[in-house]
């Protein structure tokens, strides 16, 4: 994906699955070429000790994290090439916070989030847990709207919102991703709070090419059957100013794909 316009805001999320594992399957090598201003990366799966320098700020990017207390668990990063104003670990959520699922970075009006939702596919316990990060971020996406600053909230947002975003929609529709409840919310964020969907403001009909990730049961890669479940959910005035959208899969770092936006913003 070309960047054209140098003065373009290019911001790039990708749900890594271990960043480790990620970086020896070339993710450093292929950010090099991206040009991106801010990554933000998802289930890093580490502890600041266990990265290599190079890894940890990756030239030209400064890295920056909030990992899990839980060693080998979730945890979020980003790279930023410009230094931010200000870089906040915590959305209020002593439960989630504990769990490396959010992070800030202001850039003057702009605020750049990265966030790692709560997957209920495992169990029951795991699933309301999800619904209680839903029911205590709900608010704070209030905050930030009312906050009279641009947000770019990036991130798995484990909710796959309408039939379009995943293969088998019919039999998913009482699995975790997919539930009528999750898909209600996030149709709150959309219809009461504003936020957009940044991807399906360019391409509102668009099936296969969107998914971003597949699980690794079967052959859900080789037949993409596939979700969409990262998004670049925005402020209305920066989804405004959207250029270009595009998931990455042409090289696998993970499960997930990455997704890279440009828009027109000058940070």
């Amino acid at each position: 994906m070309a960047r054209v316009n140098p003065s373009m805001l290019r911001i790039i999320t990708a749900n890594l699955n271990g960043i480790r594992s990620a970086v020896s399957k070339g993710l450093l090598e292929w950010l090099s070429l991206q040009k991106a201003d801010v990554v933000c990366m998802q289930e890093v799966k580490a502890q600041l000790p266990d990265l290599a320098p190079t890894t940890l700020h990756h030239h030209p990017y400064t890295g920056h994290y909030s990992c899990a207390e839980k060693k080998g668990y979730s945890g979020v990063g980003m790279y930023c090439r410009k230094p931010p104003d200000k870089v906040s670990k915590s959305f209020g959520s002593p439960e989630f916070d504990a769990e490396g699922r959010y992070l800030r970075a202001d850039f003057g009006d702009l605020r750049v989030i990265s966030v790692y939702f709560p997957s209920g596919s495992s169990s029951e316990e795991r699933q309301q847990a999800k619904f209680r990060f839903l029911s205590e971020f709900m608010p704070h996406l209030g905050e930030l709207r009312a906050s009279g600053r641009e947000v770019v909230i990036c991130g798995d947002w484990n909710i796959a919102h309408k039939e379009i975003d995943l293969k088998n929609w019919r039999s998913n529709q009482k699995n975790s991703g997919f539930l009528p409840e999750e898909r209600a919310w996030l149709s709150r964020v959309f219809d009461e709070q504003g936020w957009v969907d940044v991807y399906r403001r360019l391409h509102p009909d668009t099936t296969g090419e969107a998914y971003t990730w597949w699980s690794n049961r079967g052959q859900a890669w080789a037949k993409n059957v596939g979700w969409r479940i990262d998004y670049h959910i925005a402020t209305p005035g920066i989804a405004a100013k959207v250029k270009k959208a595009a998931v990455f899969k042409e090289q696998r770092f993970s499960d997930h794909a990455p997704l890279t936006i440009d828009y027109d913003w000058t940070l």
